[in-house]
């Protein structure tokens, strides 16, 4: 086996089954769970029925580049959305689809990590922990910068020894962040592009939570998005990752591209031939029709806009808790030990949130994701307000 697998975390949720494993539930109450990240607003109907419509397809097999269709209805999306100079995002070299971001963000670690060599790959911390098992599995060692509130929860570039950037490979971006939903600023990203240019190392920007946000007249900004600002149209040593799952509630699809550096994605397509992950086409089909609609994006980002504003006020009574910038989630501090919170809430109420310190490591001696926990706010708006009554009541009874 490969010995790399042996460097590889348990995955967040399995930490907190095992948290969880010896309490028993209040009966009485319906769980409501804001542990785990995965939407459930309705599928777009629309996008149901292409696949409905299109299953002969099955009997095709897929190329990996996908269609043209598919890329071309994307790299128009991107263009509007982004405000990218028109044609500078090639359908044929700057576009690659994925089968979403989680096998996305993996194998491009694989296909761009020389291990003949010191290597890092660089994430914030918290982070998505499949950041840290592609870093392993290619043969490079992570660097974790932290992310709490003495910083926004963005990382402080500056900081940053050059010791670790000059050994920096891969440097990942989540912005909104998950689980802070913090929005990195274009000053900051310029920032991370003249450090790649100075040191050669590809900044990779996970963008999944991009659609998700409170201001319809505001969206975040995206990595290709400050290239264009600066002139940079040919997104050199930039790549981002986007998906239909947040966006369009479809994370069942898995459908989502990686777009940027024709030169980075030139190979990593030729490793993805290898790697056997062609997008069937009937899928294909959906997502040019989800990539080309606005309007239950609109409606999605309503959704969770009611959410935040009806839950962020009656959990202020008894927690430190804000709005965030983008995306679905609430990271509130803890009036108790993460581990210690998300244990008795499931045994009092019935309700499951996940510990912030399974989303983080321990870094001299701090793991900036201690005393918070991640709220997903995905279940339907009566259940989160639900929810978030019944975490008044435990903390307060906790209090007494």
């Amino acid at each position: 086996m490969n010995p790399n697998l042996d460097r590889l975390h348990p995955y967040p949720f399995e930490k907190l089954a095992k948290l969880k494993a010896a309490i028993n539930v209040p009966d009485h109450l319906r769980p409501i769970s804001l542990g785990i990240g995965e939407p459930k607003h309705p599928s777009p109907e629309f996008v149901k029925q292409v696949i409905a419509n299109n299953l002969d397809k099955l009997a095709n097999y897929p190329t990996t580049r996908g269609t043209d269709e598919l890329r071309e209805a994307i790299s128009r999306w991107a263009t509007r959305r982004f405000n990218l100079t028109p044609g500078s995002l090639n359908p044929a070299g700057n576009i690659v689809p994925v089968n979403g971001t989680r096998e996305a963000i993996f194998s491009l670690v694989q296909a761009v990590v020389d291990a003949s060599k010191p290597a890092t790959v660089v994430s914030p911390n918290p982070f998505y922990q499949v950041y840290e098992g592609a870093a392993f599995l290619a043969g490079a060692t992570p660097v974790y910068l932290p992310c709490d509130g003495s910083n926004g929860f963005i990382p402080d570039f500056d900081s940053v020894p050059e010791s670790i950037w000059q050994e920096c490979q891969v440097l990942f971006l989540c912005s909104p962040g998950n689980p802070s939903g913090a929005v990195i600023p274009r000053e900051t990203l310029a920032r991370v592009i003249a450090l790649a240019d100075k040191y050669d190392f590809i900044v990779a920007s996970d963008e999944c939570y991009s659609e998700l946000y409170p201001d319809e007249n505001n969206p975040p900004e995206g990595l290709l998005q400050t290239c264009a600002a600066i002139g940079r149209d040919d997104y050199r040593r930039c790549v981002v990752f986007h998906s239909l799952s947040k966006r369009s509630n479809l994370p069942g699809l898995r459908s989502g591209f990686v777009a940027g550096d024709a030169s980075i994605l030139d190979g990593y397509l030729k490793y993805r031939t290898y790697h056997g992950c062609a997008m069937p086409i009937h899928n294909q089909l959906a997502s040019i029709a989800a990539w080309s609609d606005e309007d239950h994006v609109r409606e999605n980002r309503a959704a969770y806009r009611a959410k935040f504003e009806a839950v962020v006020p009656i959990l202020r009574e008894v927690m430190d808790v804000n709005f965030p910038d983008a995306g679905f989630y609430l990271w509130p501090e803890t009036p108790m030990d993460d581990e210690t919170f998300a244990r008795e809430l499931s045994a009092q109420q019935n309700v499951h949130v996940l510990p912030g310190r399974y989303l983080s490591r321990t870094v001299d001696g701090h793991n900036p994701g201690e005393n918070r926990v991640r709220m997903a706010l995905v279940a339907p708006l009566e259940e989160c307000v639900e929810a978030a009554n019944r975490i008044v009541e435990f903390v307060k009874a906790s209090q007494e």
